[in-house]
């Protein structure tokens, strides 16, 4: 049984008076009862010479012995001291109080031959030291351990002797370490001579690496480990290789730099021997909850063939990669993505097939602010879209927008009872300034523009059906306009048109009116089985009328005309190169219908069970529009456009679009002003399908041994730019896979064809996902890729196995086809002190990069 043993605040003189040399206190085989205020005894004075500032707690299952003269006390069966952060296990612990030492042993087994039982345990805060014997300073938190073994950061260091000279730093003789936790590691290193700084680093001489208690033939004179836990500053060893264009190389080598817990930088390079190379950098900064961001760089040049040879080619390339994301206020959000890059960038300095299989660049930034009490908005956005193969570049600076939410100006403050209908007038103002820079082959072309638009509206009800009035306002304002003429015949025998751009500022007016009406009516059906309550089906029919007038006529003045050639005047809109646009030509006065259909069911409740709930699941949501022109003079009626789309629980979604026509067609034409009804051709024809399924399911996932989070789902401030979607894996991406999920598989499914007309159809079809399986609990293999079922071919299929090996882990990636062909084989230790103790091996493609 234990007895708590309070002592010292000061131990220099005590409570209680006795005149014995020794206190011997017995521990019985039963419970000793003690009232709630004496289940400690405490030892105090009124002065001391020594340094004990708190509490020493002491107990035993045997005895505890204190010699008053001497100051000492002995601790006997399965002994604990607990001192601040410090405790100490032993079987036989002895405390010489003058000295603030301790000495602790275990005793010989009483069924174990050689083998001891209750041996010391000292845990200072969460490092633990375990040895037959110790000797240990409470006060100056120095020790010696024989036999001992400790645990820090994930690595297990084993020694003959053990000598603690201050609170983080030790000496290991005849040292062992390991990050494997095995009683028998399948890997360790060992050194005559080890000194430890904790949470920092290792330093041995004469090391040598054993794999499965077998020696490497050839020891290291000495080596330096880091062991801090997170981000640590450091060299990045280089891979070496050769290439063919090339030569032989070095590649990935720099160095990382952990600046603070907000931010770090790395620089790395590549050198061949021919002359080519490239640098790279890359910053990160983080505060959590603030703002997260990280700014790339990279330069390279490139050189085929000799110096001196005639034919040799030079080509210079360079990136910069900007991510930001930041909330400055709970209304006031940046966020940014900018990447700017020159064409052959990515297909010679990046492994990441997201990256290899991109044809553009997108970059934009964005600036928001909401005034919430006012309920209006503002944004101040950048955007930027370059294709890598054209190297045409389109931006937009500066794109700023203000949207003012719905205002009721005739509505009373505090109204009491029905409103009255001039209440329910409202009105609402958007604006947008837009300036656009695009190039293309070389040429620039600058446009800009500011678009006002103001919509006034009100919406009654009668009944249960809703009335919607509306009127239309939008005014543009442009500082070019176009001027267009004819400049003769041309050598090819065409009319030769000049246009030019003609700067002055110019106001554009456009205005309509409409009106639109809408109801909901529902259907129910109950079968009460099959675990089904009821089916509803949900039907919202609307019906829109709308007119604009023709602003094409000479008294609005947005169109001009022009004499070609053949003497045949030519109308243009002076507007339709800028940036809103301008007028379309003709009256615009049609009406539209659509009517959505929604399925739900609701599941039935389970009598037995008391905590069941009735679900609705959405089945179906199916919607329809058709149109009809009055002013068109041919072509009056529109498409008939279907779209659909499903969900089944978390298992399928499915979306889709069909497109019907009511017109007839000609040889070469998709639509003559003629129904296909009059020619005994049916009702409608099917001019465009399109269809996509997409599924991911996994199997549960199982549970680990230690429950410790699986790799590569800790929190990391310096996540940014995280793109969980990709389905490929970086050449050189770190991450483990999960082998606590036995199964998963993602699947995607596209399907369009376009059919103008009968006989001239277009198809494309593809296939893509992932699949993840555990063959055993220790082996995962992994498929990925796409297939074109149109052009019956593979764009970059990727296998990948990968073996538990505990404290190892094995990764073979393997692109079977297409441009970037190659494997990589990698066998290296988990533990991320040690990361850099690896097997790696690639084909020759991937030794360039």
């Amino acid at each position: 049984m234990k007895l708590f043993f309070l002592t010292f605040l000061i131990v220099n003189s005590f409570l209680f008076c006795q005149t014995e040399d020794v206190i011997s206190i017995q521990i019985p085989d039963t419970l000793i009862q003690l009232q709630p205020s004496e289940d400690t005894l405490a030892i105090t004075s009124p002065s001391s010479a020594y340094d004990v500032d708190t509490v020493i707690y002491a107990n035993a299952a045997d005895s505890l012995i204190y010699f008053i003269k001497e100051k000492k006390m002995a601790i006997y069966g399965q002994g604990e001291l607990r001192y601040k952060d410090t405790e100490l296990k032993a079987a036989n612990i002895k405390i010489d109080f003058s000295t603030s030492n301790i000495d602790a042993e275990g005793i010989p087994s009483d069924t174990l031959d050689g083998q001891y039982s209750g041996t010391p345990v000292l845990k200072e805060g969460i490092e633990v030291y375990e040895g037959l014997s110790m000797r240990y300073n409470f006060k100056t938190q120095r020790g010696f351990i024989s036999a001992a073994t400790t645990e820090s950061e994930g690595g297990f260091y084993t020694g003959t002797k053990i000598k603690k000279v201050d609170r983080d730093t030790y000496f290991i003789e005849d040292g062992i370490y390991t990050t494997c936790e095995e009683s028998c590691p399948h890997y360790h290193f060992y050194s005559p001579h080890m000194k430890v700084i904790h949470k920092e680093q290792l330093i041995a001489e004469w090391i040598w690496l054993h794999f499965g208690g077998v020696p490497f033939p050839v020891p290291l004179p000495f080596a330096v480990f880091p062991i801090e836990s997170g981000r640590r500053s450091g060299i990045l060893p280089p891979a070496f290789g050769e290439d063919g264009t090339y030569g032989r190389y070095f590649s990935r080598f720099g160095y990382f730099w952990a600046i603070s817990d907000y931010m770090d930088w790395a620089v790395t390079g590549d050198y061949y021997t021919r002359g080519s190379y490239n640098l790279s950098s890359r910053f990160r900064y983080a505060k959590r909850y603030n703002f997260t961001g990280n700014l790339e760089g990279g330069y390279s040049f490139f050189r085929t063939r000799g110096a001196i040879d005639p034919d040799r080619e030079e080509r210079r390339d360079w990136r910069v990669k900007w991510n930001h994301n930041q909330s400055i206020t709970p209304t006031m959000r940046f966020d940014a993505n900018l990447e700017f890059i020159s064409g052959n960038y990515l297909r010679r300095n990046v492994a990441d097939f997201n990256e290899l299989l991109r044809n553009e660049v997108v970059s934009n930034a964005t600036f928001f602010e909401t005034w919430e009490e006012a309920g209006n908005s503002m944004s101040v956005s950048y955007s930027r879209r370059q294709v890598l193969e054209t190297g045409d570049i389109s931006e937009t600076l500066p794109n700023l927008s203000f949207n003012m939410s719905q205002k009721y100006p005739f509505r009373r403050k505090n109204a009491v009872g029905e409103q009255e209908w001039y209440e329910l007038i409202g009105y609402n103002y958007s604006g947008q300034f837009q300036n656009t820079r695009n190039k293309t082959a070389g040429d620039l072309k600058i446009r800009g523009g500011i678009q006002h638009n103001v919509s006034i509206g009100a919406s009654p009800k009668f009944g249960y059906f809703s009335l919607s009035p509306n009127i239309r306002y939008q005014e543009r304002w442009y500082n070019k306009r176009i001027d267009r003429r004819s400049g003769g015949i041309s050598v090819s025998g065409a009319d030769s048109i000049i246009t030019d751009d003609i700067h002055q500022i110019n106001l554009v007016r456009t205005f309509g009116v409409g009106l639109s009406a809408s109801t909901k009516f529902y259907g129910m059906f109950q079968p009460e089985a099959l675990g089904i309550s009821a089916i509803r089906h949900i039907v919202n029919p609307s019906i829109s009328y709308n007119y604009q007038p023709d602003f094409s006529k000479p008294f609005w003045g947005y169109f001009d005309s022009y004499v070609n050639s053949k003497g045949e005047e030519i109308r243009y809109n002076k507007f339709e190169r800028e940036i809103f646009g301008g007028p379309g030509i003709g009256e615009q006065q049609s009406i539209s219908l659509s009517v959505s259909n929604i399925f739900e069911m609701k599941t039935q409740v389970d009598p037995t069970d008391t905590t069941s709930k009735e679900n609705k699941i959405q089945l179906l949501n199916l919607t329809g529009s058709i149109a009809y022109n009055f002013a068109a003079d041919s072509l009056r009626l529109s498409d008939l456009n279907v779209n659909y789309r499903t969900q089944i629980s978390d298992l399928l979604n499915l979306s889709g679009s069909t497109t019907f026509t009511p017109y007839s067609y000609a040889d070469n034409i998709s639509k003559i002003n003629r129904f296909l009804i009059d020619d005994g051709r049916g009702l409608l024809r099917m001019t465009s399908f399109s269809l996509s399924l997409s599924t991911s399911i996994s199997g549960e996932r199982l549970r680990s041994k230690d429950e410790s989070t699986p790799s590569g789902m800790q929190d990391d401030p310096f996540q940014v730019g995280n793109t969980p979607g990709n389905i490929y894996q970086g050449l050189y991406q770190q991450g483990d896979p999960d082998f606590t999920i036995p199964w998963d598989i993602s699947l995607n499914y596209n399907f369009n064809q376009q059919t103008p007309r009968p006989g001239s159809t277009t198809k494309f079809s593809s296939i893509s996902g992932s699949l993840n399986f555990n063959l055993t609990p220790n082996w995962k293999f992994s498929f990925t890729g796409n297939y074109d079922l149109t052009r019956k071919e593979f764009s970059a299929p990727q296998v990948k196995i990968s073996r538990d090996l505990h404290c190892w882990i094995m990764n073979f990636t393997w692109n079977p086809s297409g441009t970037f062909t190659g494997y990589m084989f990698e066998i290296r230790v988990k533990a991320p002190q040690l990361q850099d103790l690896k097997v790696t091996k690639r084909d020759q493609f991937y030794t360039g990069r």
